[in-house]
């Protein structure tokens, strides 16, 4: 009998695969608190989000997009409580996240770049605009992608005494709105990949700050 068929199933099983290796390293993430690493976040409460949201529309408002733009980028809610990231709208979305959607909409294409090469050229400005590529990301990600509020659920048909059905809306409506608002956050990222360069997208993946 040779020495393979002398181990029994149990010793040839692959449960060896199973062993989490980074657990029985000391130098491993998982055996030291990650977050000390870095310095924390100050938390953003619910008020100083729709404080901040309200200045931001009322810019926007007054005609002012680059400035509405730019108070978005330069306050990001990096470390918002729970009540502040999560708005009164269905899906959990960000206020501040709609917020920037809404600024993004508002801006015409061909002001687009003109805008961004502005807001880069000033102080600060390489900063800013890795701030709105977090943005795009998480919106693209499954964000806030629509500033039309919350998406209106699927109704049944209820019958009538005239003969006819009722319904809430037109089917299709909330994927066209949701598919605007992508199409626009695409249209921004590849303006400010062009303004900016590709290494926006790097330093937003590696940064440990997210909106």
């Amino acid at each position: 009998m040779s020495v393979i068929q002398q181990h029994t199933a149990a010793s040839l099983s692959d449960a060896w695969r199973t062993i989490n290796i980074d657990a029985l390293d000391p130098d491993s993430s998982q055996n030291f608190d990650t977050s000390t690493l870095h310095p924390p976040l100050p938390e953003v409460s619910e008020a100083e989000v729709r404080q901040l949201n309200a200045q931001v529309r009322q810019l926007l408002r007054g005609g002012d997009a680059e400035g509405a733009l730019r108070g978005c980028l330069e306050s990001p809610v990096y470390n918002g409580s729970d009540s502040a990231k999560a708005s009164h709208h269905s899906h959990g979305t960000d206020a501040h996240m709609q917020t920037v959607v809404e600024v993004l909409q508002s801006i015409k294409a061909s002001e687009m770049t003109p805008m961004l090469q502005r807001i880069y050229g000033s102080e600060g400005g390489s900063e800013l605009l890795d701030v709105l590529t977090k943005y795009l990301y998480k919106g693209m990600s499954g964000g806030s992608t629509s500033s039309s509020g919350p998406r209106t659920p699927t109704r049944n048909l209820t019958p009538q005494a005239t003969g006819f059905s009722q319904i809430g809306s037109r089917p299709g409506v909330a994927n066209e709105s949701t598919g605007a608002a992508m199409s626009v956050l695409l249209s921004w990222h590849e303006k400010v990949v062009d303004v900016a360069g590709l290494g926006s997208i790097e330093r937003c993946m590696t940064d440990w700050r997210k909106v």
